[in-house]
């Protein structure tokens, strides 16, 4: 134990007293710590963000500074790897999966003699469900169709999340988008019904036939 310390008091006194410390640490390079402390801090922002597209942008200046970061310490080739697949490339893949993931494509009739891309666009169920789905970072697409046949087999394909049609009836194929809606008390001011593709047809008949007997029972 007296060993160690005598080495340990050796080693701090010749670091200290040759200035290895002072021209290491503090002296021409000091720039490089605080530059390698944005690394731990830009991971915590990226990790805390909600937004998922703040969280992209987080993560595209987290894989900049671990660049610059390899790039002082003389590693180009991983600093180059780094930029092009550990940032171009990854943050790319992953704003098309939140896009494509972070939308409710819904299925509305349009029985005008024009279709417009938005026929319902002023009605207040679609305003509430667009304001419902921003507060999650999601948006709405609306879909169109001229029958009640292709709006139904456009659900069941899973063309489609939803669909609203001229009864008011609201049904999703989606659990996290019916638990969502729930939530937001949709169920309330429509008659919302979650449909299990999973369940035999039969079944699912029977369920309509319900949602159908409730809805004249309602009127």
């Amino acid at each position: 134990m007296a060993d160690y310390f005598i080495s340990k008091d050796l080693f701090s006194e010749g670091l200290f007293s040759e200035g290895l410390f002072f021209e290491g640490l503090l002296g021409e390079n000091f720039y490089i710590i605080p530059i390698t402390l944005l690394l731990p801090l830009t991971a915590a922002l990226v990790v805390l963000q909600t937004n998922p597209y703040q969280a992209l942008v987080m993560r595209g200046i987290l894989g900049a500074i671990a660049a610059l970061v390899y790039t002082l310490f003389g590693a180009a080739d991983v600093a180059l790897t780094e930029a092009l697949v550990g940032t171009l490339l990854s943050i790319t893949l992953y704003a098309i999966a939140v896009r494509s993931s972070m939308s409710m494509r819904l299925g509305i009739l349009d029985l005008g003699p024009e279709p417009s891309p938005e026929p319902s666009l002023e009605s207040p169920l679609i305003a509430a469900l667009r304001a419902a789905l921003k507060a999650r970072h999601m948006r709405l697409e609306l879909v169109t169709y001229t029958n009640a046949a292709d709006l139904q087999t456009a659900l069941i394909t899973k063309e489609i999340h939803a669909t609203y049609d001229s009864n008011h009836s609201l049904k999703t194929r989606v659990k996290a988008l019916y638990s969502i809606l729930k939530t937001a008390g949709f169920s309330t001011i429509t008659n919302l019904t979650y449909l299990d593709l999973s369940r035999p047809l039969d079944q699912r008949l029977s369920d309509r036939t319900s949602d159908q007997n409730l809805q004249e029972e309602r009127s």
